[in-house]
């Protein structure tokens, strides 16, 4: 009885750790689309900001 509630625990445990891994995994490939699409955008914003100053 008390081995199947410690596997259980774990097992939820390792299944939480893999969805936070899975939603970081997310995050990082969402932010790096983003600085690709809008990072030349964002580059000549500031160089005409710069060039004003």
């Amino acid at each position: 009885m008390f081995s199947y509630l410690g596997a259980r625990v774990r097992q939820e445990m390792g299944q939480g750790l893999a969805e936070y891994a899975l939603i970081l995994a997310l995050i990082a490939v969402v932010s790096i689309l983003a600085l690709i699409f809008l990072g030349t955008k964002v580059s000549g914003i500031l160089s005409t900001i710069g060039g004003t100053m």
